[in-house]
Formats: C-alpha cells, structure tokens, sequence
C-alpha cells in the first residue's frame, strides 16, 4: 500500500502541483495549491475514518484528496478528468495496485460539480472535503475594494473559518461555516455555491447520511 507521505514527497507529484498553482493564479482564481491539497487531504481521510470505513479506504481517500486537483497544471476546464488520469498513472508508476488507483482516479474525476457525481465512498468523501474549504486565506489576488470584488472572491474573503462534522450515530455529515456578513451575505454564498450543496447532499446521502450546512449557527439545510 503507497502511503500519502511517499505521493507528497514525489518529484512528478511535486512538479505537477506547481505548476498547477501557477496556472491558477495566472487565471485569477482562489486558491488551489498545497494549502489546499493538504486539508482536503485530511477531511476526506476524516470523513471515512468517522463513519467506521476500513483503514485502507481512509488511506485511499487521503491520497485522493491530495492529488484530486492535479489537472489544473494541464488547463482549468475538465481538470477533474485530466487529473484523474494523472494521477492514475503517477501512483501505478510509485508502485499501486492498478485497482487502488482506479478507484482514485474515479474519485478525482468525479469531484467537480459539472459532471462528477458520488459514485463510491471515495468519491463521495472527496466531494464533500473540496466543497467544505471555503476561507479568506484562499483569496490571493490584491483586493481594493472587498464590496466591489468578484462574488467567488467576496464569498471566500467573508468566511472565517469551514469545517467538517459526522454524526455517526445521527446519521449526519454537517458543514459549519462562519461568515462575516458585513462583507457578503449567505444568499451570496447560495448564489455560487448552490450546485455544489446539492452534490454535497447526494454525496452525503451515499454514505447513508443527511446532509446539513449550519452558516453563522444557523441550520440551513
């Protein structure tokens, strides 16, 4: 079994995460590199450690998390495709059961709201990480004016602090976000969030829970 620790230290692995986020901050975008590789990396390990799920299927999810936005270095449409790919090939060359990293590689290709769906327990773990990393520290464009900002950047400028809870017992996957409305409000965050709440309540629903988003204290769904 390939540990995260050996995808992490990798020189391809390496390279190609940098790339990535170079090409990101050319295009203007929020964040994408090691940042927050890293704490979708530990969510999606998270998510299946608290549901009781098999320590190799944890390991599995975390590598997932960490490569899931690798296809960025080749171009930001269909990256979830490109990097399923990419990473299906770097982790088969590390020395991967060709099974283990086909599972990963439908877990990445599946994590985008355009065309992924939660068609396993990995890829339904990666989709509700990647959707739950909404903070200010991912915006790294120079703002002038928060007010006037792109609604992604002010959405993602106003939020303090996402996190991640199970309720295993409950049944309940729940994402906490604290926002400060006095830079946008939470039908702001609706407007450019709400495809990926849907998928977020199917991914949650595949793992045999319910989905909740709390939002300054507030349950929302």
């Amino acid at each position: 079994m390939i540990r995260l620790s050996v995808v992490r230290t990798d020189k391809e692995v390496e390279a190609i995460m940098a790339m990535s986020e170079k090409q990101i901050e050319a295009l203007g975008f929020t964040e994408h590199s090691r940042r927050h590789a890293g704490i979708v990396s530990k969510w999606s390990g998270d998510v299946l450690r608290a549901l009781g799920m098999p320590e190799k299927e944890v390991q599995l999810a975390e590598i997932a998390g960490y490569l899931h936005d690798v296809g960025n270095c080749i171009n930001r449409m269909d990256h979830a495709q490109t990097g399923a790919i990419l990473a299906y090939k770097i982790l088969t060359r590390l020395g991967m059961e060709p099974e283990d990293a086909a599972e990963i590689m439908m877990a990445i290709g599946n994590h985008d709201e355009q065309y992924g769906s939660p068609v396993s327990n990995l890829s339904s773990a990666l989709i509700l990480a990647d959707k739950a990393d909404v903070h200010k520290s991912r915006v790294k464009k120079p703002i002038d004016n928060v007010y006037t900002a792109n609604i992604h950047d002010r959405v993602n400028l106003a939020a303090e602090r996402s996190y991640l809870s199970v309720d295993r017992e409950g049944a309940v996957i729940t994402l906490f976000i604290e926002i400060d409305t006095n830079i946008c409000s939470v039908m702001d965050y609706f407007e450019i969030y709400f495809q990926r709440m849907k998928l977020c309540r199917r991914a949650a629903e595949f793992l045999k829970c319910r989905f909740s988003l709390v939002i300054n204290g507030t349950a929302l769904l």
